[in-house]
């Protein structure tokens, strides 16, 4: 492009050169080529005017009278009746420009100038209005050199953008060129890269979350399977089976729940749920790791609670809550449900040194942990409880104590708190 840019340039100066310097080139030619012969005519008019004058007085005319009146460089031949004639100058050889004069008594006057000091004039001509011509062209070559660059350059980087879109690289560069057609393609490329960044943060962090919130219920059933390869007892294998199809269900809710998120954070599909049994569900479900890692899990507080928001959903944040307890805390967790205002709480709390004052503020930041985790499990739980209208706090940092506030209906019976092992 940047080829046909400057050759097309060019060509629009050489074809004004061509008719324009033609043209000139005619016209001064005829120029001076008419000025010098206006020049001979008015030197053999001024001659025959001299010799008229000495005729008329009777006075001597002479070659050195006459040669003052004449350029240097032409010659003159002046005839008079009865008189030999006289010359001035040099006869020119060659082409010539050549003027006659005539007087009243005969007398003749003939002036001529060698046309090769015309054609050197022209010559001259020539040469100013090639050098104008050649310095146009330069300038032309120039103009388009830097033309072309401005388009060209900015083609190219857009090509560049295009390219690192295609090969997954979608950073904006917010990069304009001060062409409105050009910046309009940068501003539609600077779009398409922001939509694909999205899209690829949304692929990755649904790929992250569906690693983290699916490795648990994954182990749990894994752990159920070989229960129940292990046992020849009917009601073992039955009692197993029943769980672990509540498990596969549980797990179906978490990938639903993960791609609902994942289309859009703020779709929820809350409903009113008999909160008791989701904290059973969960302490029955994790009572086994933490047997075995010499440690207890307890529940106390209000019973009968009943609660707004999706049962699997906040499965999903009290499991991350009991795992991360298992993970970083010590002794034993317990699970409390009070009331507050118009909402039901779950609190898990544990024995263990709690959070550490840096991390306190960013406790909830992906990536944010305090030891060798991946960060994502108490972030994926704070969205989950968001996106049914309810929230993930953590109250205290020594001992940790971590909160799930969510909407509840009226109480259906009263009774007292008393822990529950």
């Amino acid at each position: 492009m940047r080829r046909r840019l400057i050759n097309s340039t060019l060509a629009v100066v050489l074809v004004v050169i061509g008719v324009f310097g033609v043209s000139l080139v005619i016209v001064e030619t005829r120029t001076i080529s008419n000025s010098a012969q206006e020049s001979v005519d008015s030197e053999a008019l001024r001659l025959i005017s001299v010799v008229e004058s000495r005729l008329l007085e009777d006075e001597r005319i002479t070659s050195a009278l006459l040669s003052q009146q004449i350029v240097s460089k032409r010659y003159a031949l002046v005839k008079i009746p009865g008189r030999a004639p006289i010359e001035l100058g040099v006869q020119p050889s060659g082409s010539v420009i050549s003027s006659t004069a005539e007087g009243e008594r005969g007398e003749r006057v003939t002036v001529e100038e060698s046309r090769s000091a015309v054609t050197r004039e022209v010559g001259r001509t020539l040469m100013i209005i090639g050098a104008v011509a050649l310095l146009a062209i330069v300038s032309a070559v120039l103009l388009a050199v830097r033309q072309a660059n401005r388009l060209t350059s900015p083609l190219t980087d857009l090509a560049e953008t295009a390219e690192r879109l295609g090969s997954g690289d979608p950073r904006p560069r917010h990069k304009r060129y001060g062409v409105p057609e050009l910046d309009r393609v940068a501003d539609v490329l600077d779009a398409s890269a922001e939509r694909i960044a999205r899209m690829l943060t949304a692929e990755r962090r649904l790929a992250a979350d569906a690693s983290h919130q699916l490795r648990t219920p994954l182990t749990a059933l894994s752990m159920r399977i070989e229960e129940i390869s292990v046992t020849d007892d009917p009601e073992t294998v039955k009692e197993e089976a029943n769980i672990a199809l509540t498990q596969v269900e549980r797990l179906t809710d978490v990938v639903e729940r993960l791609l609902t998120n994942a289309r859009d954070p703020r779709t929820g599909s809350a409903v009113v749920f008999d909160l008791d049994e989701v904290v059973k569900q969960q302490i029955e479900e994790w009572r086994p790791a933490y047997r075995s890692a010499g440690r207890a899990i307890v529940r106390s507080g209000k019973q009968g609670l009943q609660a707004v928001g999706t049962p699997g959903a906040v499965a999903q944040v009290l499991a991350a809550l009991i795992e991360n307890s298992l993970m970083h805390g010590g002794g034993t967790v317990a699970l409390r449900t009070r009331v507050t205002g118009n909402q039901a709480v779950i609190e898990v709390t544990d024995e263990g040194p709690g959070v550490p004052p840096d991390l306190g503020a960013r406790i909830f930041e992906r990536t944010i942990s305090g030891r060798n985790s991946t960060g994502i499990g108490l972030a994926v739980a704070r969205d989950l409880a968001e996106a049914d209208g309810g929230r993930l706090e953590l109250l205290q940092q020594q001992p940790a104590v971590f909160a799930l506030f969510l909407s509840r209906t009226a109480l259906n019976r009263q009774e007292p708190e008393r822990p529950v092992r």
